[in-house]
């Protein structure tokens, strides 16, 4: 995005910019607040200084990321952009085609890229075109062609192994995340954006959603267990910061390191942070708590999804099928095995 500037002239909001020539720009806005002029000036700079062939993919890109603000998808176009940009920066954003899509998907795979982080790659080129769209930044949204999705994971860490990565976890604020992810059953950015004003130690609870709204994905509003609360009031005590994983009075923008480096002491397969996240739902499912229960607990607003994935685990999963299917009982079976050979 080039440098531009809001202004006032005769009472009405002005964008002012300096075009590829240099030369000085101005244009009056309809907007009534200083937010809606920051928006407008940004889509008006946009399509007036849009080459012949439209709007291009870089443009869009810098403008979505703009948009995104502080939000961890800002952080993930920053870094899925270092990729897609220097391939398709230069095209126009409204005449990408599926081909476009599958040479990139090949250039990619020849790279030795797994079709997980070029899926991860095109997803965000998807979104960025789709809100292009929305805000009448083009005309329509093309089709972005993404490789086939691969098969999910199931990891799922046993209550030894569970115990195994804690006890490995040297640095308290790595241990604490982990924690939290397990007894919480929450997303990594979610604990790791949680702060102290929304842990209630009167009520015993946790609020991971940081405002009314929340972000996209659930988060949900989850008591916290004597394990927790005992690691909670330790880390409490010390708090430097706001947030509640912190690391030198400062915000944690990952652990990534800290837990393979865990992982590796503890001497188990591999696994990620939001492994934590699955093997919690399964703990739950395991100890018979309702489905519509995990559900809350794991912020999905469809309970159908959650037991897709954990009521196998559950143990009265299909009893009631297989007791249909009784044949007669042990009698049956003392017949059976009475029957003299022939």
């Amino acid at each position: 995005m080039r440098d531009i500037r809001i202004g006032r002239l005769k009472g009405r909001f002005v964008v002012i910019w300096n075009d590829d020539s240099g030369k000085r720009r101005r244009h009056r806005l309809a907007a009534h607040t200083a937010k809606e002029a920051e928006a407008e000036a940004r889509d008006i700079v946009l399509r007036m200084s849009a080459p012949v062939g439209g709007v291009s993919v870089a443009q869009i890109w810098a403008a979505y990321q703009a948009e995104m603000g502080g939000r961890r998808q800002a952080a993930k176009l920053a870094q899925t952009g270092r990729n897609i940009l220097p391939v398709m920066g230069h095209l126009s954003a409204e005449r990408l085609t599926i081909k476009d899509s599958r040479d990139y998907i090949a250039k990619r795979r020849a790279e030795g890229r797994k079709d997980a982080t070029i899926r991860t790659e095109l997803g965000c080129l998807r979104s960025a075109v789709l809100w292009a769209a929305r805000s009448k930044l083009i005309g329509s949204a093309p089709q972005i062609e993404l490789p086939p999705a691969p098969p999910p994971r199931d990891r799922y860490l046993t209550r030894r192994e569970v115990g195994a990565l804690i006890d490995a976890a040297v640095d308290p604020h790595i241990r604490l995340a982990m924690l939290l992810m397990l007894t919480t059953a929450g997303r990594i950015g979610a604990i790791l954006e949680l702060t102290w004003d929304r842990v209630d130690f009167d009520r015993r609870t946790i609020r991971l959603a940081t405002n009314d709204i929340g972000p996209r994905k659930g988060r949900a509003t989850v008591p916290i267990n004597d394990t927790l609360m005992a690691a909670l009031q330790d880390a409490r005590a010390g708090a430097l910061s706001e947030y509640v994983v912190e690391w030198g009075g400062r915000q944690v923008g990952s652990i990534k390191t800290g837990f393979n480096a865990a992982v590796a002491r503890a001497g188990i397969d591999h696994c990620t942070a939001h492994d934590l996240r699955r093997t919690a739902g399964r703990f739950m499912a395991e100890a018979g708590v309702p489905i519509e229960q995990i559900a809350q607990y794991l912020g999905h607003s469809n309970p159908n999804v959650t037991r897709s994935t954990y009521a196998q685990f559950s143990p009265d999963y299909l009893r009631a099928a297989a007791g249909s299917l009784e044949l007669g009982g042990v009698r049956l079976v003392q017949r059976t095995k009475e029957r003299p050979p022939k």
